[in-house]
């Protein structure tokens, strides 16, 4: 099988670009629905005459025929974060493909690039997560007082969540781990009249952890008839709630005690 340049398709590459491809959406934030719908696009763009793609949170399968042969990849994702810069990058690319008609060396380098593209640095994100816990004490009806209070524990958070993932640990404990140093320090800050509403304190600042898209991807993936990956994103929402809870629960059982 031959693609448009004249050269011999190697359907081996094929296989491993498009499971990059679908990699890099899954493991940035994608709906399962734009995973499978790409990879499906550039298997078919470069030759091939039977496409399956099938995606969940945690595993990537694609299958195609081209000529005699059959070809089939299995891939496990781990790690899942939130980049939508990544996930319209790789949209933009799978449509460029066709448009400008990128050899497949050409497409797999801009995978490569994409991948290894550096995200915001530690620093901005922890600024970013000070001003949105600082805008949510608005939301939430709170004062300046309370709005500060929420900035400093936000970006304390972030940092406390980059150490957490420094240590290995999994999201179940850090999100255990960043409800209960929320509960604390914003009980502290009261006792020191630096706040006003404890409540609006905790809530404005815990608005950090909540599973938001993961929770919205879950009703998308369940409308659109992938019921495993919606009941899966689901249940992670879930434990993740359940996970915010615990540690704040436990913080306010130990004071109530005291």
């Amino acid at each position: 099988m031959y693609n448009d340049f004249g050269d011999k398709m190697d359907c081996n590459k094929l296989a491993k670009a498009v499971t990059k491809a679908g990699v890099l959406l899954l493991e940035s934030g994608a709906e399962t629905y734009r995973v499978e719908d790409t990879m499906r696009r550039l298997c078919y763009h470069y030759g091939a005459e039977v496409v399956d793609s099938y995606a969940t949170p945690t595993l990537i399968i694609i299958s195609f025929s081209m000529g005699d042969e059959l070809v089939h990849n299995v891939k496990r994702t781990q790690m899942r974060t939130i980049d939508l810069h990544k996930v319209d990058q790789v949209n933009h690319l799978s449509r460029a493909a066709a448009k400008q008609k990128l050899t497949l060396d050409e497409l797999l380098e801009e995978l490569n690039r994409i991948e290894q593209e550096n995200t915001y640095s530690p620093l901005i994100k922890v600024l970013a997560s000070g001003i949105c816990t600082f805008g949510f004490a608005f939301f939430f009806h709170g004062t300046l007082q309370d709005a500060c209070v929420a900035f400093v524990c936000g970006c304390l958070l972030q940092m406390l969540l980059y150490w957490l993932s420094y240590l290995g640990l999994d999201n179940f404990f850090k999100n255990v781990t960043g409800g209960a140093f929320v509960t604390l320090f914003s009980f502290f800050c009261m006792k020191l009249g630096l706040c006003q509403s404890l409540d609006t304190a905790i809530i404005s600042v815990l608005m950090l952890l909540v599973p938001g898209l993961a929770i919205t991807n879950a009703m998308r993936d369940t409308v659109s008839g992938d019921l495993i990956s919606g009941t899966s994103r689901i249940m992670e929402a879930l434990i993740i709630a359940v996970a915010i809870a615990v540690g704040s629960g436990l913080i306010f059982a130990l004071l109530g005690g005291i």
